[in-house]
């Protein structure tokens, strides 16, 4: 599915690889904005008596958009217009769309979102439907639906992204203008203290020993 759609679509798959799809909606209007958070999670721990502490990474929550939806059937939109059934029949395929199970996956559908330049990889995670305008006989002939997503990456491919950063296995990095080893330490290991080892494992004497455009291996650390 290529990016740059003018009008967002939503796609359904059986499986987190999002190889085929099995469904899909465009939406009725595009929604007039979106809230997108990241949340990152840093380790409590502090020492006694301290009065202030350096925050540790912990992890990355998975990302999160909201978005909402109208659904309307008056015909005011598009000139689309259901005099039987109202905003069911398009609310109904949405809910089938991102709630339905299938087969044996006791989980709900894995979901792409495409609009403009936006993909998003994601699952439902919250759905609030506010039914806004209603025929005499209490139809509903309009709602907004308010939709909240997570984002959702298949797992072999979660792995080799974060494998790609892992202090569990052996990187390979040149030395740039500036880079100290207790500095490129860091940002391997998320701590500057194991260049000792670096230092050991490259055969250097001293840590200030690099030169840009030096080769060092950093080893997998036992933390």
């Amino acid at each position: 599915m290529a990016n740059n759609v003018s009008k967002m679509k939503i796609f359904s798959y059986p499986d987190a690889d999002r190889k085929t799809s099995d469904d899909n909606m465009e939406v009725l209007v595009n929604p007039e904005s979106y809230s997108q958070k990241i949340m990152l999670k840093y380790s409590e721990k502090q020492a006694p008596g301290t009065t202030a502490k350096l925050p540790k990474f912990s992890k990355m929550e998975p990302q999160k958009m909201d978005f909402e939806l109208l659904f309307d059937s008056t015909g005011v939109i598009n000139g689309v217009k259901d005099e039987s059934n109202g905003v069911e029949t398009d609310l109904a395929k949405f809910r089938k769309l991102v709630l339905e199970y299938k087969g044996d996956k006791h989980r709900p559908r894995f979901l792409s979102i495409y609009w403009g330049t936006l993909k998003f990889d994601c699952c439902l995670e919250t759905l609030d439907i506010t039914y806004k305008l209603f025929r005499p006989d209490g139809l509903p002939l309009r709602a907004l639906a308010r939709a909240s997503f997570i984002g959702s990456i298949e797992d072999n491919k979660r792995v080799a992204k974060e494998n790609a950063s892992s202090p569990d296995l052996t990187h390979v990095r040149t030395v740039m203008e500036g880079d100290t080893l207790p500095l490129m330490a860091f940002k391997i290991y998320g701590d500057s203290k194991y260049y000792i080892e670096v230092a050991k494992a490259n055969g250097l004497n001293h840590f200030r020993d690099l030169k840009t455009g030096d080769i060092i291996k950093f080893p997998p650390i036992k933390k």
